[in-house]
């Protein structure tokens, strides 16, 4: 059974996340060649505070 384990930041809508998810088990279940039933996709949503690109949290930089 694959397990795919996807880090992103926060703030997606819900719709897109269920996208994310569909997608991602489409493509693992075509390129391994299993059942979507037993690919297994876990979304993390990290808050742009606990996110740090080059020592600055995504949430104090401007843009983001």
């Amino acid at each position: 059974m694959p397990i795919v384990n996807i880090q992103m930041l926060q703030g997606r809508p819900e719709e897109k996340v269920k996208e994310v998810i569909r997608n991602v088990t489409d493509t693992i279940a075509e390129t391994l060649d299993v059942p979507k039933e037993g690919v297994r996709v876990l979304v993390t949503e990290v808050p742009k505070t606990h996110w740090g690109i080059g020592g600055t949290a995504v949430s104090d930089i401007p843009g983001r």
